[in-house]
């Protein structure tokens, strides 16, 4: 007879109790309701046809004008999108050495696709968590295909670095002869802390990947932007690895919601992680960064995990209120961490609020 774990009962509880909320403090799935009318108030009446007119074509002008470049194509995964530009790079470079971080998505959530898939080489810059400086790019003897930031490196703690250190890795790149791609899954909420525009930004690099189900809460979807012929080429890897189905209206549509609704919020949205970063911290939490430099920060708690996930669990069936995901291990024995992703949900959300929220978690 087949018995559950108590970390499967706990998983359980957890769903269950998530179900019956009434009030989230990170966001939520956007109803079905709220995506059929998206889809009612899309600006043209006919679909795409293989990811070519309609919304879609009016999403890739929209964020090459973004992000100042010449063209843009939406592709339905950042993944797809990231690799395929990798492997244009690579295969005209003439070798397939390619520089990452390493705690790079590619390196972390891909399943090894670009070893696997397109026989690339990986040139690990550093595995620490904060992004790579150029003398670190320059210990990389030989010739590169292309170089990949992580803009803000999630699984570093959705770190940042500062615009000055950007500009000059990407002079650093530059006086290389290699291309800078940037992993801009979250560059939409990067640019607050900044302080520069997205075309700024995105000028600094060659190509540019932006994500729409992130921050901006699309269905899914991404776009790769850049020069006409690597966007081109991009779309030629698009098709070889079957990534233009029959229409993909419902995500372009979403997107350009997202651009319209949430990007201009990107600003409160950091305002608001720095002052919870702050408050938590006071309640007893440990922030990383300390100062967050996105919507998105690290929380660390000073209590066993199996001790505040039931505590988290408890409060969530007693209030019917969602604070946050499964909470985790950290290094640390003892302590455990989540993200904690500020969402235009939390903007209802008193800060002392959350603070006091989050003090019954360690005092239970």
């Amino acid at each position: 007879m087949a018995t559950t774990t108590a970390s499967e009962d706990l998983r359980a509880r957890r769903k269950a109790a998530g179900l019956a909320c009434t009030r989230w403090l990170y966001g939520r799935k956007v109803p079905a309701s709220a995506v059929l009318r998206t889809l009612a108030d899309s600006a043209v009446d006919d679909w795409d046809g293989y990811g070519s007119g309609g919304e879609v074509e009016l999403l890739e002008k929209e964020v090459a004008e973004l992000l100042g470049k010449p063209a843009a194509v939406f592709v339905p995964t950042g993944i797809l999108a990231q690799q395929s530009v990798l492997r244009v790079y690579a295969d005209r470079a003439g070798t397939q050495r390619v520089a990452l971080h390493g705690l790079a998505h590619f390196l972390h959530h891909e399943l090894n696709a670009l070893e696997e898939v397109h026989h690339l080489r990986i040139e690990r810059m550093t595995s620490e968590p904060r992004q790579p400086r150029p003398d670190e790019l320059a210990a990389i003897p030989g010739h590169l295909a292309a170089v990949a930031l992580e803009l803000p490196l999630r699984d570093g703690g959705y770190v940042l670095p500062t615009w000055d250190e950007l500009v000059l890795f990407s002079e650093a790149c530059a006086e290389r002869g290699v291309p800078l791609h940037l992993d801009g899954a979250r560059l939409w909420e990067s640019t607050p802390y900044l302080e520069h525009s997205l075309a700024e930004v995105a000028e600094l690099a060659s190509t540019v990947y932006v994500s729409f189900y992130k921050g901006l809460g699309g269905l899914s979807g991404a776009a790769l932007a850049g020069p006409e012929d690597i966007v081109a080429e991009v779309r030629r890897w698009q098709r070889r690895l079957g990534g233009n189905p029959y229409t993909i209206f419902p995500y372009a549509a979403s997107a350009r919601a997202g651009l319209r609704d949430v990007l201009p919020l990107m600003g409160d949205l950091h305002q608001r992680a720095v002052e919870l970063a702050a408050v938590l911290q006071t309640a007893g939490y440990r922030a990383f960064p300390e100062v967050p430099h996105t919507n998105s920060f690290r929380v660390f708690a000073p209590r066993p995990v199996e001790e505040i996930e039931v505590a988290a669990i408890r409060r969530m069936e007693a209030t019917r209120e969602y604070l946050s995901y499964t909470w985790q291990p950290a290094d640390v024995p003892g302590w455990s961490w989540i993200e904690l992703v500020v969402t235009p949900d939390t903007l209802q959300w008193d800060v002392d609020e959350v603070g006091k929220a989050f003090a019954e978690l360690l005092g239970e």
